[in-house]
């Protein structure tokens, strides 16, 4: 096919999704565009509405019986782009923050490139996600029978990385990126005047005094040699500039690479909300939830990923990431199924930093990603000899 009338082609379905951004579970018009290129490009099937605004994307080639899915997330944030580009955001406080318009023209072109191209033998699933920021896309999915429906052994993803030079790959085995749990603290006490204290138990100081007890959950009652982080994020409370607060709300989250140390931060956070309550004499009610799992990656997959890399990128610019990420993923959802590999593609030394409102996608980067994509499914559903 013409590569370069591929990659002009991208550019476009790119920068028209950045301007018309959507939040996770309204991509409907993401949704839409999508399910009309794959109906263009010939797919033998394509299916919308999978986990609310999902498509799944399927094509067939000769007789072989495996199949792999190849998985782009498409919602926004809820950020006002800054960016000042022509084809910024048209939807005020909407906007491609993360790089989602990119993963899903990257996902699209690998589509258009097998479906003219074939050099498969078998079937691929192209899984166009919702709702991957907030944690619920993937599940929805799932929860909806994409792995009876669409079924597939394998799924392969991509990130792009700020910081990482175009034309440049990393990955790792095992642990890549974090789990994510969310808290919700609230102090209850008696407020009441600002000048007279001793009247009430208000909860500010109790709150502050919390905020940093906190901190001790990582750096004395965790092992050393376990990756993890505890953020309190806001503080909000009901009092006013004279008036102490009844009430207070400590929100954050935190990140971890391992169940077992998941649920120690939990209890740790409950034993030290319910110490600072009761030497403040005030009451603590602690609410945690885990969003996001730790994303493992397999390392046989891993291992054929860097292989399909060579096949795309110049030696010297690949390489095993060091260390994983504790920012968060749901792809992890689809690897409590069937194994899988999330690599990373580099968006430029340059770049502003995801979910920064002058963010933008490297379109430099579209065709790595492309070929790689297209790559992974011709090396993992190779033709049989003869």
């Amino acid at each position: 096919m013409d590569l370069g009338r591929l990659v002009s082609e991208m550019r476009e379905w790119r920068r028209h999704l950045h301007a018309h951004p959507e939040f996770g579970f309204e991509e409907k018009q993401t949704s839409a565009f999508v399910a009309a290129k794959l109906r263009e490009f010939g797919l033998d099937d394509v299916a919308e509405g999978v986990g609310g605004t999902g498509v799944v994307g399927t094509l067939r080639r000769g007789n072989g019986n495996r199949s792999i899915a190849l998985r782009a997330d498409m919602d926004a944030l809820r950020i006002s782009e800054q960016s000042g580009l022509p084809y910024a955001s048209r939807n005020p406080g909407i906007m491609h923050a993360c790089g989602h318009d990119g993963h899903t023209a990257m996902l699209l072109g690998a589509a258009r490139m097998l479906a003219e191209e074939g050099g498969f033998d078998g079937t691929v699933r192209f899984v166009f996600q919702p709702a991957e920021e907030w944690g619920k896309g993937a599940l929805a999915m799932i929860g909806d029978g994409i792995m009876r429906r669409f079924p597939f052994e394998e799924i392969y993803g991509i990130h792009n990385m700020p910081g990482l030079p175009v034309g440049h790959f990393e990955t790792r085995a095992g642990a890549i990126m974090s789990a994510e749990d969310n808290f919700e603290i609230i102090l209850r006490g008696v407020g009441g005047h600002a000048a007279r204290p001793h009247r009430g138990n208000e909860v500010l100081v109790a709150a502050c005094a919390l905020v940093t007890n906190l901190q001790t959950i990582v750096s004395r009652r965790l092992s050393p040699t376990d990756i993890s982080v505890v953020s309190a994020t806001e503080l909000i409370t009901d009092g006013t500039q004279n008036t102490l607060p009844g009430l207070a709300r400590i929100l954050g989250d935190a990140r971890s690479f391992r169940s077992e140390v998941s649920a120690e931060i939990e209890k740790q956070m409950r034993v030290i909300a319910d110490g600072t309550a009761l030497a403040y004499n005030v009451t603590a009610e602690v609410s945690y939830t885990r969003e996001f799992v730790p994303l493992l990656n397999d390392a046989t997959l891993v291992d054929e990923a860097f292989a399909a890399a060579g096949d795309v990128f110049e030696p010297g610019s690949f390489a095993v990431r060091k260390e994983p990420m504790t920012g968060s993923e749901d792809f992890a959802r689809f690897l409590d199924f069937v194994p899988g590999c999330f690599v990373f593609l580099g968006n430029g030394k340059e770049s502003a930093p995801l979910h920064n409102p002058t963010y933008d996608f490297n379109d430099d980067g579209l065709v790595y990603g492309a070929k790689f994509h297209a790559s992974i499914v011709r090396r993992r559903l190779r033709p049989a000899t003869a």
